[in-house]
This record gives C-alpha cells, sequence and structure tokens, in this order.
C-alpha cells in the first residue's frame, strides 16, 4: 500500500477530487493549507505573498493503483505554471479503523 499526498491548487482540488471517485478511489482526506514552492511566494507589483492557499488531498491505494492515481491527479491539476502541486508518495506499512480494529484497507 502507499500514502499519496497531493499539495494542489485549492481551485483544483474538487475537480481532482471529483475524477479520483469517478475512478473508483473514493476515500481520502483534504486538508486546507497555506505554503510555498521553489518559487518562494509570489510578487503582485510591490506586494509579495510568502505563502499560498493550498489544499492536500492525502489517500492510500494498493501498490498497482498508484500510477493510475497519479495520472489522473497530473491531469487534473496541470495549469501549466507555477504552483500546479507536487504529490509526494510514501509506504504504508498498517493501517487500522479505529471503530472496528479491523486491519487492512
Amino acid at each position: 500500500m502507499k500514502m499519496l499526498k497531493a499539495i494542489v491548487r485549492p481551485e483544483m482540488a474538487d475537480t481532482i477530487a471529483d475524477a479520483l471517485a469517478e475512478a473508483g478511489f473514493s476515500s481520502m482526506t483534504k486538508i486546507n493549507a497555506f505554503g510555498r514552492g521553489k518559487q518562494n511566494g509570489i510578487m503582485f507589483g510591490a506586494i509579495h505573498y510568502d505563502e499560498l492557499p493550498k489544499t492536500i488531498l492525502m489517500l492510500v491505494v494498493e501498490d498497482e493503483a498508484v500510477n493510475e492515481v497519479l495520472k489522473i491527479i497530473k491531469y487534473k491539476a496541470y495549469t501549466g505554471n507555477f504552483g500546479d502541486g507536487k504529490v509526494f508518495i510514501t509506504a504504508v506499512e498498517r493501517v487500522m479503523t479505529v471503530r472496528t480494529g479491523e486491519t487492512g484497507l
């Protein structure tokens, strides 16, 4: 199993979530956040915005599904501009449901 944490533009988050749900990946967590990437914020005239709003989408999928999820996120998040986002992929050792104690997805 892998956990994907996609940091994306807030205005793209619902489109990405809908596309993932249509493909069968409906379980996810959305987190509103602020941050900056390599460009260190953005300048509008004399005003520097150090941190910009972002949305983090977190989901855990089977190893075989990672490429499909990445493809959906890349396609739906892409604008071609700085700040389109990043996806971090990490291994998940174990999952447990709090209510039932059941393990696994």
